[in-house]
């Protein structure tokens, strides 16, 4: 299948592009940066500095992959972005490539990057992500598998968002948000993310086993510590398994719930 580009797109022949590429008008791809099949880049979108993007993408209008990071410590290191297979980057989204020679800034297969959202130098995004229109990922920050961030949510650098999280519009997080959990206003978390969870398939059993685990971190009047220790007795494996894992090798500390009006079983206000 050939590829199409638009006459008025500025392609580098140094650059790479698979079969069925299609490049809009206004649209720059520059030396070294590779195409994969299908993927479809969007009037004026600029794919620069070694970017590689995998199969059956979208990049929007105006979206920018692989620009220097807005980093200090950024020397010129030769560093890029990689994209896998069938995300959606739409307008105006901004991804700048890493810090570090050698070093990615990395998005995996089957996520969502609504318009303005910006990625920063050496984050790492899992799968089956959702970032909702312009939130903003400071550097080195990772997301887990399937989470989502509202609106206007911005992330502090080297924080973690934990798998199949989700943050409510205009979140500001400077604690690693662990596993399952929804966050609001600054570190603060409120309930988990049961509609999440069952959307992902997760058993009536795996949510009761999270609620009951939140349950002994938040509202048993245990510390961190010893919330750990009773999980670790009662679960060994399964989903309560991989939050104990997450929590200790936070290195920020965790969110923690703040106000007991909230309904932790829901994730809603009471």
């Amino acid at each position: 299948m050939a590829c199409s580009i638009h006459p008025q797109a500025l392609v580098s022949p140094g650059a790479f592009l698979g079969e069925g590429v299609q490049v809009g008008p206004g649209a720059i791809i520059e030396d070294g940066c590779f195409i994969g099949d299908r993927t479809c880049i969007g009037p004026y979108a600029y794919i620069t500095g070694r970017s590689w993007i995998g199969k059956d993408n979208q990049i929007g209008y105006g979206a920018v992959v692989g620009l220097e990071p807005q980093d200090h410590a950024f020397a010129g290191d030769p560093s890029q972005v990689v994209i896998g297979d069938r995300n959606v980057i739409r307008e105006h989204v901004t991804i700048h490539r890493a810090t570090g020679e050698g070093a990615e800034t990395r998005i995996g297969n089957d996520n969502y990057l609504m318009v303005g959202s910006h990625v920063a130098h050496n984050c790492r995004i899992a799968n089956r992500v959702t970032l909702v229109n312009h939130v903003l990922l400071a550097g080195y920050v990772e997301v887990g598998e399937g989470a989502t961030l509202g609106g206007a949510a911005v992330v502090h650098q080297h924080v973690r968002i934990g798998a199949f999280s989700m943050t409510r519009g205009q979140t500001r997080l400077g604690k690693d948000l662990p596993p399952f959990f929804v966050a609001r206003d600054t570190n603060e978390v409120c309930g988990i993310n049961r509609v999440g969870l069952s959307r992902a398939g997760f058993s009536e059993a795996d949510r009761r086993q999270i609620l009951e685990a939140y349950r002994i971190l938040y509202r048993s009047g245990r510390n961190v510590s010893q919330a750990l220790e009773e999980m670790e007795k009662r679960w060994k494996e399964g989903p309560v398994a991989e939050l104990i894992a997450f929590i200790r090798s936070s290195r920020r500390g965790i969110c923690m719930e703040r106000c007991s009006s909230r309904s932790w079983e829901t994730g809603e206000e009471g």
